[in-house]
């Protein structure tokens, strides 16, 4: 191979394509994709970085204006070249610049300061040293003589308490090393998030069913049926003890592990559990961890140190050398896929990183997303099931409170009366409780307190969301109609917009019940760096009676003293305006509800609704997630939502409203040229969730087609148009395949 196909420094976006360069004769033999590497740019030739993409013999312009590689980078990032095709994979098929999908794919991001630590070694036999120490002290050379003799005592020291105790300076520990008498090692420290965490290896014996799950996966996986697996599994019934000995089976074979989590709430206790069964060839990652810890967690695992690493999405991009496994727990999760450009899915992307190093996938949740679901009873994943939790341990009773009737009942509070009840006895017999406030995707929907009534869109089947100006209007097709005073089914005036926080509740929870002891856990008590974990612990350690939160309290967490769940207001992500919005509610209902009777004691949950009869609800009280799905997927196939259809949305932005409004209106009519005879849908465009943010105005396309190919033939199309034409230079313009949250 002559020539090395480079995009150059990924911090310039304007760089964003690749140059091509000669290689020199020296490195022919050394370099490869993935490599980083120094190369001259521009007229003046100033020296820039920049990845290896690609080699090949072949130029792409006169040879004699071609430019050769200076040399790899010092300390350049020795990337497998599989990072390299999984940001080119990403940025197909999520639609980004391949800086953006590079910058994802990296696994380090920025510079940071690297961590050392010096040691000052004796070299000499002791012998050699007390014949020394004579003569530094017939010459009275006292420094020189302070320092041997502490040597001689321990034979090497840290270098910083050398200069400190001994009372040193740098030239008389350089005249040493000159003599030949010690030498100055110096070594990487890595800073560790989990060294609080005491390794107590504890090993539990896996049932039958348990058992027979990962026999089977680990006989597919030689077999080389490398199919995603879903574990679907009752809250409770044991899937992270599959994930472990999985991972421990992987171990063995000399391969490591990556483990997905949803959220960073759940960071410490998934680690605690890891790292007590694999001790310190754990680690974790999260955005909570500063810049220099990231980065250390990362060189771990590329020189070996760790084996397995723990976190959300971005923990995927692991430079692991021989990857074996990538666990996604509660893989129905929405954190999952980026909000930001490359707006990538972490599952997708986990099964094509795991086809390209011959590993496996194994997803787990007790509430799969409906696309998981319907791949595994269609063959594309491999189906286990948990039916029962662990030591056959009771699943809790949920009870369904209709608030239309508190309402008639003269009850105003957000408490119900049966919540109040079972409140004050879980007090009593010193059991604690979780008010779960149902907060994600809430939209401003408008319902009808007196019979539950919620106003639709008449186009999408989503409900319409309450804006400024009294409009209420339709985040998918722009439908608007004015704010009614009176509900249009009772003709009742308790009609609006419902609102409730958790700092109100937790008033409310105090006012009722003065002696309770009460913590609240939402996104303004876990600003810091370890908000979640100090709650959680605190929760855990019996210091609180009442835990109010929203949906991160009710991520995974195992608290066995916990009786009684509440969640308050089951309607706030029902009618999100959006069409996951029951899924989510069953989600939320079902993992919530599973928070309770973890331990000796039975639980139950109450669901507090306006809409007592609605399926998600009432799956979620039977923990029926069967009957959830086939009520759900019938109503996807329907409306031709995913997983009946991939929906591509165009998410379009601009300073000038009148400008925005014209290059969406032509681009548009350009889309319907571009489709021509394709079976693909338009819909819009209409203004986003948020029309303006920060003064930029915001609108939006959808695009429906049953096969994915073509949206991702149209997006390149899309692409290439707005590089072309001057207009839309600037309207920003991003790209977001099968999107799970409003914009």
């Amino acid at each position: 191979m002559k020539y090395a196909n480079i995009i150059v420094d990924i911090s310039m976006e304007k760089l964003d394509k690749t140059f091509q360069y000669e290689i020199p004769e020296e490195l022919k033999d050394i370099l490869a994709v993935g490599m980083q590497v120094v190369v001259p740019f521009g007229k003046g030739s100033r020296t820039l970085t920049g990845y290896v993409i690609e080699l090949t013999d072949q130029w792409e312009y006169d040879p004699s204006r071609i430019k050769k590689i200076l040399q790899i980078a010092d300390k350049g990032i020795r990337l497998e070249g599989q990072l390299i095709a999984l940001a080119a994979w990403i940025r197909r098929t999520y639609g980004s610049t391949m800086n953006q999908a590079l910058k994802t794919v990296l696994p380090v991001r920025q510079k940071v300061q690297e961590k050392t630590r010096r040691r000052v070694m004796l070299t000499i036999s002791p012998k050699e040293a007390v014949e020394y120490l004579e003569i530094f002290q017939k010459k009275h050379q006292t420094a020189r003589f302070r320092l041997l003799a502490a040597l001689i005592d321990t034979k090497e020291m840290d270098y910083r308490l050398v200069m400190e105790q001994l009372h040193l300076t740098v030239s008389t520990v350089k005249k040493l090393e000159e003599m030949g008498i010690l030498r100055v090692e110096t070594a990487m420290v890595f800073r560790n998030p989990v060294k609080k965490i005491e390794s107590n290896p504890i090993l539990h014996r896996l049932n039958d069913t348990q058992q027979a799950i990962v026999e089977d996966i680990l006989a597919r996986n030689d077999r080389q049926d490398k199919r995603p697996s879903l574990v679907h599994g009752v809250t409770g019934s044991g899937k992270t003890e599959v994930y472990m000995e999985l991972i421990a089976a992987t171990l063995d074979r000399g391969q490591e592990a990556i483990v997905l989590i949803p959220e960073i709430a759940l960071t410490f206790q998934t680690a605690l559990r890891f790292y007590q069964r694999f001790g310190e060839q754990v680690t974790i990652i999260n955005s909570r961890l500063s810049q220099g810890e990231r980065y250390d967690q990362m060189e771990r695992a590329r020189t070996g140190q760790v084996k397995v690493m723990i976190g959300p999405r971005s923990a995927l991009f692991t430079p692991f050398q021989n990857l074996g496994i990538i666990v996604i727990d509660e893989e129905h999760e929405a954190s999952y896929k980026s909000e930001t450009a490359p707006r990538y899915h972490a599952r997708e992307t986990a099964i094509e990183r795991a086809r390209m190093c011959k590993a496996f996938v194994v997803l787990g949740s007790a509430t799969p997303t409906v696309e998981s679901y319907e791949k595994a009873l269609n063959g594309e994943y491999n189906l286990y099931e948990l039916k029962k939790r662990v030591l056959d341990k009771p699943l809790p009773v949920s009870e369904i409170i209709d608030l239309r009737e508190e309402l008639q009942a003269g009850n105003r509070s957000i408490l119900s009366d049966r919540l109040r009840s079972l409140m004050e006895d879980r007090l009593q017999k010193r059991q604690q409780i979780m008010l779960f406030l149902n907060r994600r995707g809430y939209a401003g929907f408008v319902s009808c307190r007196a019979c539950g009534h919620v106003i639709k869109c008449p186009h999408c089947d989503v409900s319409l969301a309450l804006h400024t100006g009294k409009r209420m209007v339709c985040h998918y097709c722009g439908y608007e109609e004015p704010a009614r005073e009176k509900c249009p089914s009772c003709g009742s005036g308790y009609i609006g917009a419902f609102r409730a926080g958790t700092q109100q509740v937790t008033e409310i929870v105090q006012r009722e019940f003065p002696s309770a002891r009460v913590l609240r856990m939402d996104m303004d008590t876990t600003k810091n760096k370890d908000g979640h974990e100090k709650i959680l612990e605190a929760f855990a350690d019996g210091q609180a009676d009442i835990l109010v939160g929203t949906q991160m309290i009710v991520k995974g967490h195992d608290f066995p003293e916990v009786t009684l769940v509440g969640v308050l207001a089951a309607d706030m992500s029902l009618y999100a305006g959006d069409y996951r919005a029951s899924e989510r509610t069953f989600q939320l209902l079902a993992q919530a509800a599973g928070r309770a009777g973890r331990g000796r004691e039975k639980g139950i949950a109450i669901i507090q609704t306006y809409s007592p009869a609605h399926y998600s609800i009432q799956t979620a009280a039977a923990q029926d997630y069967e009957a959830f799905f086939k009520e759900e997927i019938a109503y996807r196939r329907l409306m031709e939502y995913p997983p009946a259809a991939h929906l591509l949305a165009l998410y379009l932005s601009c300073r000038e409203k009148e400008l925005l409004d014209k290059e969406s209106n032509f681009l548009g009519k350009e889309l319907i040229g571009l489709i021509g005879k394709e079976p693909i849908r338009i819909i819009g465009p209409a203004d986003a969730h948020v029309s303006k943010v920060n003064d930029i105005y915001r609108k939006v396309f959808y695009l429906k087609c049953q096969d994915q190919e073509p949206l991702l033939v149209l997006k390149e199309q899309l692409e290439q148009l707005t590089k072309e034409k001057e207009s839309l230079k600037p309207v920003t313009i991003q790209f977001d395949m099968n999107p799970i949250s409003g914009y």
